[in-house]
Formats: structure tokens, sequence, C-alpha cells
């Protein structure tokens, strides 16, 4: 954007005032849900309305009994009934006559172009099925996935679910050693992985270098996607193409119990070793089909769905994966980053594919706010018409612009609140039934509960600042850490016992029940004995008009304990300031008091941002108070540190 106030700015600030969003008459006409009646009927009988949804399902033998609570915090849903996840993603769509039906248009990074039918997946997937048992795969064996975003990466989580074999995906973005350790702790028996991965026009060697640091598997297959010519293939080693010629062309679903496990999923920890979440089938089913369909408003027979996730994470999981093909629904999936080839390439393909329902991170929006509107303007996104938000909280101001330029003030937005613990959504608007709170993720969803907790396990008065708990099971919660139990009592259920599951963030809840997720618990600062959220001071900077992004950190201070520092992205090419300084400290001053006020404030052409987009706190922090850098190898631009350093350098010296 242009350095002085432009109309698109003014329009903003103006809207920042307005608190509240009602969704369009036109979209609640036609909303499968108009109202909060289904939020009261799941009160009544939680347990019974969780067991209605899961007759969406396809049961080999339905379910007497949902929940078991006689063991927490060990709880199992539908424990009874048996089913399969490849059967409900597949056949039985094909087998009513949906074969035909895109699955995923699929765009690759150098815009090739696939259309993955249902009945192409089903065909693949019982292939892919009997080609693992082929290598000695069977049910109860963990099978690794380390692909990039591309179809084959949906059939192999599918051929593991259609066996019962637990599958173990890792981002692609990560290093092969954090797929070793991963293979590891999940005593891996196959890797499914591929000969190079394409990012940003450069072809990464990816089984060159698994090879390299070595994986504890006994096969590993491999799919021929960009035809590097590194690709060694040595004992134990089979092409994918290969593997799937010679097997059998049909694969009967495996028959198995509701809590067999689906898949392991790592994330990080507050130690050094990941947490590898286990989810099981049927509950977990039950809970991303119902939220997949509700949450995004979804009618199979017209809209096309976008999510710009990875497939390595829980939401590519939940929400490109299970619950679109779950709902039969047409799904748009692209390889490439958000700004290659160009900046305007997830508009280009929302326009070239139809899309109707966008859903995406902050993180990505706030990116697309610093590369200006005239990338989403020339696209045509009058086909938009439900746009979502998911993986942290969203300031205001970057909903609002999401709101009104991507969404041309027509598309609620759903504002998303889940973990990779929880399965699926927990909190957030139902868009025909709820008017949105920009910066607010919106109520507990049917059968859902939470409650916002003193430390002492007390709820807090409305308005005031707590700890987020689940005070009821859920069908999509995870079941226990892989091979760690206590490790898994210990981490969510110690604190308040078994009947009270710790999030970890910070948050708020208003009088019409409306949660504010305002940040983890270690993301929040004791300045002068006031605690503070790094997200909420973000937030307001943010709301400045100039400034793009903005990280916050505690740094060390003698006086106060803490002291706010603050990395700050200016709009466009503007710089930076003494007067825009003082400019956005007042600013943060009068929108949270003057305790919040940055005491440093240091520019930044760049902020360091893993893969998959998440800021490296802990590297600010390290910069900031003058430590040696940690490891920078998962950086998605590792050159952002060195930068970084030399301003804080520069400003030391202009101190001086």
């Amino acid at each position: 954007m242009a350095g002085t106030t432009t109309d698109l700015e003014r329009q903003l600030a103006e809207l920042l005032e307005q608190e509240r969003f009602e969704p369009p008459q036109a979209f609640v006409q036609d909303a499968l849900i108009k109202d909060r009646s289904v939020h009261e009927e799941a009160e009544r009988d939680p347990e019974g309305w969780w067991r209605e949804q899961a007759r969406a399902l396809h049961w080999f033998s339905e379910p007497e009994q949902a929940l078991d609570d006689s063991n927490p915090p060990f709880y199992t849903w539908f424990a009874d009934g048996t089913l399969n996840a490849s059967y409900n993603c597949l056949d039985r769509h094909v087998e009513a006559g949906l074969g035909d039906r895109v699955a995923f248009h699929w765009r690759g990074e150098e815009g090739e172009e696939r259309e993955i039918t249902y009945a192409w997946l089903l065909e693949q997937t019982q292939r892919a099925a009997n080609a693992l048992k082929d290598h000695g795969v069977g049910e109860g064996d963990v099978v690794g996935i380390f692909l990039p975003m591309i179809p084959e990466v949906v059939v192999a989580m599918l051929a593991c679910a259609r066996i019962g074999a637990p599958h173990n995906v890792v981002f692609g973005g990560f290093s092969a050693e954090s797929v070793r350790e991963r293979m590891e702790f999940s005593d891996a028996k196959a890797l499914i992985t591929v000969d190079g991965a394409r990012r940003k026009g450069k072809v990464a060697a990816v089984k060159a270098a698994v090879d390299a640091v070595g994986m504890p598997v006994k096969t590993t297959i491999v799919v021929r996607h960009t035809g590097l010519e590194e690709c060694p293939m040595g004992e134990g080693d089979v092409w994918w193409h290969e593997a799937l010629e010679a097997a059998d062309p049909e694969c009967a679903p495996a028959q198995l119990g509701a809590e067999h496990p689906l898949f392991i999923l790592y994330s990080s920890g507050s130690t050094a070793k990941p947490k590898g979440i286990q989810h099981t089938t049927g509950g977990y089913l039950t809970h991303v089909a119902w939220t997949h369909k509700h949450v995004f408003d979804l009618k199979p027979e017209s809209d096309v769905y976008f999510c710009s996730a990875d497939v390595g994470w829980i939401t590519g999981h939940s929400y490109i994966v299970y619950g679109p093909l779950l709902n039969a629904t047409t799904s748009v999936m692209y390889e490439g980053a958000p700004d290659y080839p160009h900046k305007g390439i997830w508009w280009e393909l929302c326009e070239r594919y139809g899309a109707t329902i966008f859903y995406t991170a902050p993180t990505a929006i706030r990116a697309c706010i610093k590369w200006g509107v005239e990338h989403v303007e020339k696209a045509d996104l009058s086909r938009l018409r439900l746009l979502g938000t998911v993986g942290e909280p969203i300031n205001p101001k970057a909903w609002l612009w999401y709101w009104k330029v991507v969404g041309g003030e027509r598309c609620p937005v759903v504002d998303t609140w889940w973990q990779t613990e929880t399965g699926g959504i927990m909190i957030t608007t139902l868009p025909g039934a709820q008017a949105m709170k920009p910066g607010v993720a919106g109520t507990p969803l049917p059968g859902i509960a939470a409650a916002v907790l003193t430390e002492e396990g007390e709820e807090v008065p409305r308005g005031t600042q707590g700890l987020l708990s689940l005070s009821r099971p859920w069908p999509g919660m995870l079941r226990t850490l892989f091979g760690d139990d206590d490790r898994y009592v210990g981490t969510y259920w110690e604190k308040w016992g078994p009947e009270t599951y710790l999030v970890g963030d910070a948050s708020k809840q208003d009088d019409e029940d409306y949660v504010s997720v305002i940040g983890r618990v270690d993301d929040v600062l004791n300045v002068s004995g006031h605690r503070m959220s790094t997200a909420e001071i973000e937030s307001a900077i943010v709301s400045h008009g100039k400034v793009a992004e903005a990280a916050v950190i505690g740094a060390a201070d003698e006086d106060t304990g803490q002291s706010v520092a603050a990395f700050v992205t200016l709009e466009g090419d503007l710089q930076g300031s003494d007067e825009l300084v003082a400019e956005i400290r007042e600013h943060v001053a009068v929108r949270i008091g003057k305790l919040a006020r940055p005491k440093r404030i240091i520019w930044a052409d760049d902020l360091p941002k893993t893969r998959s987009g998440k800021i490296m706190r802990r590297l600010l922090k390290d910069i900031a108070e003058g430590r040696e850098l940690g490891d920078v190898t998962t950086l998605r631009d590792p050159h952002v540190m060195a930068q970084l350093e030399g301003k804080i350098k520069e400003r030391a010296d202009d101190d001086a």
C-alpha cells in the first residue's frame, strides 16, 4: 500500500469501531443451520446428540453406546461399533453413483493440472493398500508418510486406513532428521516418500536426504513426482507406481473397531521430545464430518472448497482429507507456496476452479495484506460465499481486511479454534446462525463444553482473563500420546483432574458465551506484576494503519522483570523512524494501556517463520537478549535472522 492513508485504510479504521457483524440475509436464507436450536438440542443430551451425528457414517456394525467414561481420562466413543475410514471416504460415494465427481482439482507448482475423481481415488487406494500388504504391512503397523501436496498423499493415507495401519504423516517442510526421529518414536514399519519435492521453482532431493540420515523402517516406497535423477534405490526400496501396478486391484476394507487407531501426528511439546498425538477412527470421523459440513455450511453438489493448509498438519488431515471426503466434497489442492509463481496464485485458483469456500491461516492473511490488494483484485472472486481462518487468533484488522477485500463484505468469516489434540473444530460461529465478532473465535460448538478457569480450577467472571478448559469429553479428542500414557495424563489432565482438559491457552468469555483466545499461556508477559498477552499487544500494534505484521516477546528487564520488545514490519515501502516509534507506542497505550507500550521496537523486513508460517519467537528472544541463536534450520528463510541481527546492532550503535 502507499505511504499515505488510502480509502481502504480509512474504511478499515472506521470498521474497527464495529464490534459485531450479522451474517448476510442472503446467506442465512439457504444456510444449513439458521438459529441456536441445535446448540440447545445438543446440550440437553450431549451423548445422545453425538450418537445421532455418528449415523451420518457407514457402520458395518452400529454402536449402541456413545461415550464410555468409566476410566477417565481414557475416554472412548462408539467402542462397540465397527467401520472403516477409507470406505466412508470413498466406496460409499462411488456406490451411490458419485464416482465421476471430482474430489480434488489438483494444481502443480508449475501449472500442471489433474482432475482426481472419487473413482480414481478408490481404485488407487485399493491398489496401494494391497501394495502395503505385499510388503509386510498389516493391521496395527505404523506407516510413515513424507510427501508433498500431491494426490498420492491422500491415496497413501486412505490406503493405510483401509487395512488398519495407523499413518504417521510428517510435514513436507521438516528435515530428514525430523522424519527419522518420528519414524523411530512410532516404530514405523514402512515409509512412503518421494523422489523430490518442489518449492518456488527449486527441487529438493527428498529420497536422497532421508537415505542420508537412515530410516529405521523395513520398506521405503517412493513416489516418482519430479523425475529427479538423484534418487538412489537400495534394498528394501520400491517405486510406488511399480508396487501399485503389481498389486491386486481389489482390497476389501478392514472392519475395524471405532477405537482402532487411525493415525499418529507428532506435535511440538514443552520438552525436546515431540508428542505423538493418537486419534482413533469412529469418534474422530464423526467429529470432522459434522464440523466440516456445518461450520462451512457445505453443499457438496454445488460447493468447491479450498483449504490452503498442508496435509502434514492436523488441519490437512481433518479439513483437506477426512472431513471433505466424508462429505463427498469437491476440493482444490495446490502444491505450491502462496506467492509462487506470483502473489495472486490463490485468488487465481479460486477463480479458475470456482471456489465457494476458502479456509486459511491469519499468518497468510497478514502476508496478503502486506503484498497489497492489487493481487486479490485481479481475480474474479464472486463465487466465494464463505471464508474461514485457522491456526492462531486473528486480530480484528486482519479479519476486517479478509472480510472486505477477499469476501467483498458478503461472505461470513468463521474464525475456528481447535488443536491437533482436539481433532476437529471446537469453538467458532455457525455462519448462518450467529453474528461474527472480529478477533473473537465464537462459541463452543454443539456438543462441546468449554470454560475459562483460574489456576485453581474455578470459573472466572465473564470478561476476565483465565485459562481455557474443555469440561466434557468429545468424540474427536486424542486418546493418548503414542507409547506414553503417563505424559498424556500429565500434560492435559493433571492440573484439574481427569474430567477437565487443560487447553494451554489464555482466554476470555463474554456474556454471550463468545470465547476470545488470547494466546498460549507461555506467551503471556509479566511486566511489573501485570500479565499481558503477546497476541493482544501484537493485535494492537497491527491495528496501526502503517503496520503490516508484528511479533512481540518479553525481554529480560532489570526494572520491570520483563519488558515488551516488538519486531515490526511496515506496509509497502514505508521506512521506520523515531516519530513512528512514538506513534506506535502511543497507539498501543490507547488501545491497551501504558504498561503494554513496547520498550523497544525493532524494524524488520520480515520475521523468522517456519515453513508452515509460524513465527519463531524463541529466536526473536535470543536476538533481543543477545544470546547465541538456537537452531534455524526449520526456518522458511534462515537469512532473516542475519538481517535482524544487523538491525539490532544498528539500533545499539545509535543508542550508544
